[in-house]
């Protein structure tokens, strides 16, 4: 009997100490583990309650003739990034650039705070009346956009934390009736296929396949062409039909997510739908009227119609020229279609989209050798250029400097410089030291001496030409005639190719042009706990906020500054490929350092 009772109090102690280490592993998970997120899930994964996966679709593609992803051996694709050495560079100049990343991420840090303690689970945060909005749908665009935001900046708690949340989204549980495709694709899919790739952390791809069925209906029409406006019962119902007037960006911004996606689960259906796209591109990219380039508005329903007159690679059309080069990196130089279709567009782009503007002299110093990208109407016949810049246009120099390092072209990583430092050189030339969302820069003329297609020439300052534009001159700097557009709503592009440029070239002057950009913006843009988008840069003095704060400001903009003063290893260009919500995706490839 007395044993008995001895071994009752044993196995009470037991017990006992079991649940306090059991407590105490809890407690301690993030000390007692590495940085392994198999090791530290804390989370219940809960299933999306409609099954996209298993809809019925209304016009079915035969499995036996779906496109795969490409087979072999990735090619030993050409380095991107410079080959960065710290033999030269003094001890001050690194400490300034760690001091210039952590002021960064400090301000990473109180955007993330007052979003996540006014607004979690929401949207975005409205950063001055402190209540969250519902914009794209309800799902946490903010939270799931910032993933891999937050896992580079090393806040690994607020990542735990976040997909915690992550894996309780209901794909089938909106706040609207519809999304859009394009903007669902690039923040949500690629923002929980970007963090998986990061983390490795299993309930993102789930989610993220979760959300790929979902967006897969979207190409459950007649012609198998995207219908970016989402309406989720019709999608269900297999109702939905592409638009005889939709973006270009809008079809041709979602191959690299859905190729990611097929590569990591190995279902080509992903890859096949976005293929489709592909071969209309190449099809119709001579048939324009601008051969090389589609307009910015295309008819998906009449076979990818291509009838309008516009060409930019601003607003409704840039990544769709983005996507073209980085998917030949992600596909590891497999399919030379991308390569065709980049290198086609970017002469045409080079040839009447590109300009250089007519600059005062800058005596003593040397005038800025700067272009920057327009606007173009064709008929067909009669080709006129609007030099409209578009701080969206802004990414154009990372798109030539990239696509110039995959492809041999270092004349196309000179024009990406070009462009990159265009936009740059527009920061510090209003009040704020912030471009606008759009204005109108006066062109260099051609002389007689010139080819009519060069607009890349240099010119000499005409006074009396910017006067021409009458009173509305006086208080722009010179050699802007308008500002159609003077706002800044936090975006990313011009630090973007910033970004790309420095990891290019290597130039160290760049991260101090990125310090005025980012000491710029902060000071214009901060609120009493985040930052808001801003109604005019021609404001000196205090700014008029809007109170909006998207959530690319976290994925994009906060981040590609976060990296440029970081170690150049961190998400280098030769192992991942960002999508255009700044989403680095690895790359299943080979790199020569020739």
């Amino acid at each position: 009997m007395a044993m008995l009772t001895v071994q009752r109090k044993f196995q009470r102690l037991t017990l006992v100490a079991a649940v306090f280490l059991a407590a105490y592993v809890l407690l301690n998970r993030t000390t007692l583990y590495p940085r392994d997120a198999a090791h530290w899930r804390n989370w219940e994964y809960m299933p999306t309650s409609f099954d996209w996966r298993n809809r019925p679709q209304a016009h079915p593609v035969n499995e036996s003739t779906m496109t795969r992803l490409p087979e072999g051996k990735p090619r030993q694709l050409l380095a991107i990034q410079y080959l960065f050495s710290h033999d030269g560079l003094t001890e001050a100049h690194n400490k300034t650039q760690r001091a210039r990343r952590d002021a960064v991420r400090a301000a990473a840090r109180r955007s993330w705070a007052t979003y996540r303690n006014h607004a979690w689970g929401r949207d975005e945060v409205a950063p001055q009346q402190l209540v969250g909005k519902d914009t794209f749908a309800g799902w946490g665009a903010t939270l799931v956009d910032s993933l891999d935001t937050l896992w580079i900046m090393g806040m690994e708690e607020d990542f735990r934390d976040a997909v915690r949340h992550v894996a309780s989204i209901d794909w089938n549980n909106a706040t609207s009736r519809q999304c859009s495709l394009f903007e669902t694709n690039i923040r949500y899919l690629g923002g929980l296929l970007s963090a998986y790739d990061l983390s490795q952390e299993r309930v993102l791809l789930d989610k993220a396949i979760e959300l790929g069925d979902m967006l897969y209906a979207g190409f459950d029409t007649p012609n198998h062409m995207p219908a970016n406006s989402f309406h989720f019962n019709s999608a269900k119902e297999g109702k939905l039909g592409a638009s005889r007037h939709e973006a270009s960006a809008a079809a041709g911004s979602l191959s690299l997510e859905f190729t990611r996606l097929s590569q990591l689960t190995g279902d080509p259906k992903y890859y096949h739908a976005i293929d489709g796209v592909k071969k209309a591109l190449e099809r119709t990219q001579n048939k324009t009227s601008l051969p090389g380039m589609w307009p910015v508005f295309v008819d998906l329903q009449n076979d990818f119609f291509t009838p309008g007159t516009s060409f930019s690679l601003g607003a409704a059309a840039d990544s769709a020229y983005e996507y073209l080069s980085k998917m030949h990196a992600l596909l590891g130089g497999l399919d030379p279609t991308y390569e065709r279709l980049h290198t086609k567009a970017m002469a045409t782009a080079q040839k009447h989209v590109l300009f250089r503007p007519m600059l005062p002299d800058f005596s003593p110093t040397p005038t800025p050798d700067i272009l920057f990208s327009g606007t173009v109407l064709s008929n067909g016949k009669i080709i006129e250029l609007r030099p409209e810049v578009q701080h969206l246009g802004c990414f154009a120099g990372g798109m030539f400097a990239l696509g110039g390092r995959l492809f041999g072209r270092e004349d196309h990583v000179r024009i990406g410089e070009q462009l990159a430092r265009g936009c740059a050189w527009a920061y510090d030339s209003f009040p704020t030291g912030i471009m606008p969302e759009v204005s109108v820069i006066i062109p260099c003329e051609k002389d007689a001496a010139q080819r009519e297609d060069d607009n890349l020439a240099p010119c000499a300052w005409n006074e009396t030409r910017w006067m021409e534009h009458g009173e509305r001159v006086v208080h722009l700097p010179k050699p802007f005639s308008a500002v159609l557009d003077p706002r800044y709503m936090l975006r990313p592009e011009a630090i973007e190719s910033v970004f790309i440029l420095y990891r290019i070239t290597g130039k160290t002057d760049l991260l101090d042009t990125a310090w005025r950009m980012f000491e710029s913006i902060k000071k214009a843009t901060r609120t009493k706990f985040a930052h808001s988008a801003i109604t005019d840069v021609l404001t000196t003095g205090y700014t008029t906020k809007t109170d909006e704060m998207e959530s690319f400001w976290l994925a994009e903009t906060l981040k590609y500054f976060y990296l440029i003063f970081s170690e150049p290893e961190l998400i280098s260009l030769d192992d991942y490929v960002f999508n255009t919500e700044a989403h680095p995706l690895r790359l299943p490839k080979s790199v020569s350092r020739r």
